[in-house]
């Protein structure tokens, strides 16, 4: 199953990431976490392992991968083409710690070195080849944004999650991620985030009470772990819910 977790920037999918994906090895899945975010460098640091060789880079950088990839110039060589099981994605570009592994599509590294589309073309062919077992989990960390969308990048997922924080903004964005995942045809849940005492009625006002998989409250510790760029340890009973909740997901698929 993939799960694709979504949002605008600082709602916290960094973290719910990192914590579903703990979730998950915890009931007996083997989990890969997926970071698709080309600007975000701490993710690893949540989950407590060393950044693995982007995938991107190790294609020989965006330049090399459009090379590739142009229609004009056929190639038999593009990437990710093939089915790919997660045991056979470039050793390099994956960490592993506590059953957790971890794969980065890739980065803006330098100043003036272009766009990100590549980038977004990239995780949407690793993520259309990658073929999973049953006792797999896939979790994918995207930009901040809806950018995703247009790239048709969660057309490839089973399940979208959109973490919403307590911002306009964000609840805005969550009609028109509810819209594009209409469109693509992509099963979508809401993860009310970082929810002040006082705030839930007011946040869940703005939703189908039933597409709110959890309400995860504000956390000092995991605050503290994130500021300190520690791994997080925290265990949270929403986290506990979402993990069942995907389980029986996944249990009614098969």
């Amino acid at each position: 199953m993939k799960i694709l977790i979504c949002g605008k920037g600082g709602s916290g999918k960094s973290t719910v990431s990192a914590l579903i994906a703990k979730k998950l090895n915890a009931m007996g899945y083997k989990v890969l976490l997926v970071d698709a975010d080309e600007s975000n460098f701490g993710l690893h640091r949540l989950v407590g392992m060393p950044l693995p060789r982007d995938i991107m880079t190790d294609l020989g950088g965006k330049n090399e991968f459009k090379t590739k990839m142009n229609p004009t110039f056929p190639s038999t060589d593009k990437p990710f083409s093939q089915k790919t099981m997660i045991h056979e994605l470039p050793e390099i570009c994956v960490s592993e710690s506590n059953g957790i592994r971890l794969a980065v599509i890739g980065k803006i590294h330098h100043y003036g070195e272009g766009c990100a589309c590549a980038i977004g073309l990239l995780s949407r062919q690793v993520l259309s080849s990658l073929d999973i077992d049953k006792d797999e989990m896939v979790i994918v960390d995207t930009e901040a944004g809806i950018e995703h969308f247009g790239r048709k990048v969660d057309a490839e997922c089973d399940l979208i999650l959109a973490v919403i924080d307590p911002t306009y903004e964000s609840l805005m964005m969550s009609r028109k991620i509810q819209e594009m995942a209409e469109q693509a045809g992509v099963d979508l849940y809401f993860v009310l985030n970082k929810v002040p005492v006082g705030m839930e009625e007011k946040m869940i006002g703005h939703f189908d009470e039933n597409k709110v998989i959890a309400r995860i409250p504000l956390d000092n510790q995991i605050f503290m772990e994130g500021f300190q760029g520690a791994p997080l340890t925290a265990e949270l009973p929403a986290i506990d819910l979402i993990g069942k909740k995907i389980h029986a997901m996944k249990q009614k698929k098969a």
